[in-house]
C-alpha cells in the first residue's frame, strides 16, 4: 500500500512539473505582446504637375498603399493616425489612416490618398530644381500608430507603432522606388 501511494506521488509531481512547464512555454510564446510593423508599401501617381522653371514645385497626387502587420496571437486595433510626407525636412503632405483593426497574425492594407505640393518656402530651392530635372524626388514618411492588442479576449496591452521610411518618387515612370523602413 505504501508503494503504491509513493507512485501515486510521483505521478502528481511529475504532472505538476509538466503543466508548469507547459505555462512558462505558453505564456513567453503565444502570450508574449509584440509590436505591430508599420510600412509604406507602395504607391501610384494619379494627378501628375512638375515644373521645373526659374521656381520649380511640383503638385502630385498620391494613392499610397500601407500595411500593418501583426504578428500577435491577438487582434491589433489601431486609432486615427496621420502620416506626414516630407522633402528634405520640409512636410509636403499628409494624410489621415482612418481606425480599424488587423486581425492575429496577419497584415492589413490600407490605401490613402497623399496631395504632395512643394511649399512656397521650396520656390528657389536650387537641390529641388536638381532632384526635379534628375526625375528622382526623395521622401520620407513619419507617423505613429496607437492602438491595444488584445489577446485570448482578455488581456490587453497598449502598442504603438512608428512609421518611418524613404523612398524615392520617380517623375519619369510615376512610381514609387526604394522603399526603406526602419
Amino acid at each position: 500500500m505504501e508503494e503504491k501511494r509513493k507512485k501515486w506521488l510521483l505521478y502528481l509531481i511529475a504532472f505538476v512539473i509538466f503543466q508548469t512547464g507547459v505555462i512558462v512555454l505558453f505564456s513567453m510564446t503565444v502570450m508574449k505582446f509584440r509590436t505591430p510593423k508599420y510600412r509604406v508599401q507602395s504607391a501610384s501617381l494619379t494627378k501628375f504637375d512638375v515644373s521645373n522653371n526659374s521656381n520649380p514645385s511640383f503638385n502630385l497626387w498620391m494613392d499610397a498603399r500601407l500595411r500593418v502587420k501583426n504578428t500577435n496571437f491577438g487582434t491589433y486595433k489601431f486609432d486615427n493616425s496621420t502620416v506626414v510626407f516630407y522633402y528634405n525636412g520640409t512636410q509636403v503632405g499628409s494624410a489621415v489612416v482612418r481606425k480599424s483593426k488587423a486581425n492575429f497574425r496577419s497584415t492589413k492594407k490600407l490605401k490613402v490618398a497623399v496631395n504632395l505640393v512643394s511649399p512656397t518656402s521650396l520656390a528657389n530651392n536650387q537641390q529641388l530644381a536638381n532632384d526635379l530635372s534628375l526625375g528622382i524626388l526623395p521622401l520620407t514618411s513619419k507617423a505613429e500608430m496607437k492602438g491595444k492588442v488584445r489577446i485570448m479576449f482578455m488581456f490587453k496591452k497598449k502598442k504603438s507603432a512608428k512609421l518611418d521610411c524613404s523612398m524615392q518618387l520617380n517623375t519619369q515612370t510615376n512610381t514609387l522606388q526604394n522603399v526603406k523602413c526602419k
